[in-house]
């Protein structure tokens, strides 16, 4: 075999169909488009799904439903992966280097699918209720960092208002606000004098 030698297989090339190239060809005249109309017409073509006018059948059907793009962040770890595994301590890491989830992946949960009979520990790798039991009852031990609690926002921290006044039928409700206590630095209220 030679550069000059190759060619394709046979059948894999056929030449290109060409059509109104006289009726002894049986695609002549119209060229199997028929008679008149705007599909027989060149640039009669509209588009993928139109229906005349009419609500297309994409549009009138209801939607339903999403695809996460972060579907595939997390990845599933059954425990009977974990009883195949070589590591005794496993990680994110340990669980990408054994090709037991993607290397995309950005966390790891282990879930009961399986038995699991080794003494494991685990790091930073989130489990179910289930998953815990089992990995618990075996011996091991699973090692999650608290996640950090947000600080309370400025409105959380105000005291919150008074009762709100009731006003007559048909106004509406106003809040008044605490009244101001009275400091230390304040004069006391002059007594009125006695007649």
């Amino acid at each position: 075999m030679k550069l000059n030698t190759l060619k394709p297989a046979p059948g894999a090339k056929a030449p290109r169909h060409r059509v109104g190239r006289g009726v002894g060809s049986g695609w002549g005249k119209t060229a199997g488009r028929g008679h008149k109309g705007q599909k027989a017409r060149s640039g009669g073509f509209h588009k993928v799904g139109f229906e005349g006018g009419q609500m297309p059948l994409h549009r009138r059907l209801p939607k339903r439903g999403f695809k996460s793009p972060t579907r595939n962040d997390i990845a599933e770890v059954r425990t009977s992966e974990l009883q195949n595994m070589q590591a005794a301590d496993i990680d994110l890491a340990a669980l990408k280097a054994e090709g037991v989830v993607p290397r995309a992946a950005l966390a790891a949960k282990v879930i009961l699918s399986g038995k699991l009979e080794r003494k494991l520990s685990l790091k930073e790798i989130q489990v179910s209720k289930g998953a815990r039991s089992m990995i618990e009852g075996a011996g091991g031990s699973i090692q999650l960092t608290p996640k950090p609690q947000p600080e309370p926002t400025l409105l959380a921290r105000q005291p919150p208002l008074r009762e709100p006044r009731r006003l007559p039928r048909g106004g509406c409700e106003v809040p008044v606000p605490a009244p101001a206590q009275a400091s230390a630095r304040d004069p006391a209220p002059e007594e009125a004098p006695k007649a």
